[in-house]
């Protein structure tokens, strides 16, 4: 857990660092780190890798294998610890609080600063790294891509859809990344998925969603994977969040995923909401957000 992780931040000294930060060097090239490569990778004598090992072993930072050698390589808390002593170092947080969200592919964690933060931390690839691979285009070319570089590059792109989009998209503010975890702004109100719209709001909400969805189009990107469980609403409005998938808009795939996520909204509205949203022309709304030319949801109800 991230909160023991954050525990244990202020007993790790600079040499322990050394030997995760050689341990994340060794694993580009292989799952596992031979134990007599690390002194070159941490940059540590042989005695002072020794001791590191045992330090960060007991705390869970790291872990062993006997394959045809001895191998080391950081777990997820480890892989924190680096992301968390850079935001540290760079002043962006000042602590760790309580789990806000913990999913299959991040977890999400209150963080102090001059203003309550989110920290959020990417897990693809850990548990399920091969079906991930399969799926994410930014592991696509490489022959070995271990579980941190998925991670990283799931962060790495959120964090470039985020700073495209925002202020002009309804999205979370981007304030820092490192590694697999993002700082962003701490999202006020109640997924859509465990809300109750009254009849009159169901239609200008669901607008709401696909003005926001035809900005982010006219920006640059498609979300490429929306559902209820990514949309936050409150008095003020909506907000959608999870942004790792996200395509360029000029991607090869972007008008089919565009779609996608056009037909996923309505299909939710339409479970939850049949009275208030019937049938709707998928292929017509679709092209109304690519050419910006939607102004409400009304106008694809087939209403006869």
């Amino acid at each position: 857990m991230v909160q023991n992780v954050a525990t244990e931040m202020a007993d790790l000294e600079s040499e322990d660092f050394y030997l995760l930060s050689g341990l994340e060097q060794g694993m580009r090239f292989s799952e596992w780190v031979a134990r007599e490569k690390l002194p070159e990778f941490a940059r540590l004598t042989d005695e002072e890798v020794e001791y590191r090992l045992d330090r960060c072993e007991r705390r869970g930072l790291i872990e062993r294998k006997t394959i045809q050698y001895v191998g080391y390589r950081l777990t997820f808390e480890g892989y924190d610890a680096l992301a968390l002593r850079t935001f540290a170092e760079r002043e962006t947080i000042d602590g760790v609080g309580a789990p806000l969200g913990v999913g299959k592919e991040s977890d999400v964690y209150e963080v102090s600063s001059y203003k309550p933060m989110a920290l959020k931390f990417h897990r693809e690839g850990y548990t399920e790294f091969r079906e991930v691979n399969k799926e994410r285009k930014y592991t696509a070319d490489h022959k070995h891509v271990s579980w941190f570089y998925t991670a990283r590059k799931a962060a790495e792109r959120e964090y470039e859809a985020l700073e495209t989009l925002y202020p002009t998209v309804s999205v979370p503010r981007p304030i820092d990344q490192n590694r697999h975890a993002i700082i962003m702004e701490r999202l006020d109100g109640v997924e859509l998925s465990r809300s109750k719209l009254e009849s009159a709001q169901v239609r200008p909400v669901c607008s709401l969603i696909f003005e926001e969805l035809a900005l982010a189009y006219q920006n640059g990107f498609v979300h490429a994977d929306m559902s209820e469980y990514n949309i936050f609403i409150n008095s003020e409005g909506i907000t959608i969040f999870d942004w790792p998938q996200a395509v360029p808009a000029d991607h090869e795939n972007a008008d089919e995923l565009l779609k996608r996520d056009v037909k996923n909204t309505v299909g939710y509205f339409q479970r939850k909401y049949p009275h208030e949203i019937g049938e709707v022309t998928i292929d017509a709304l679709t092209d109304a957000i690519k050419a910006e030319e939607f102004t409400g949801i009304e106008a694809f109800l087939d209403e006869e």
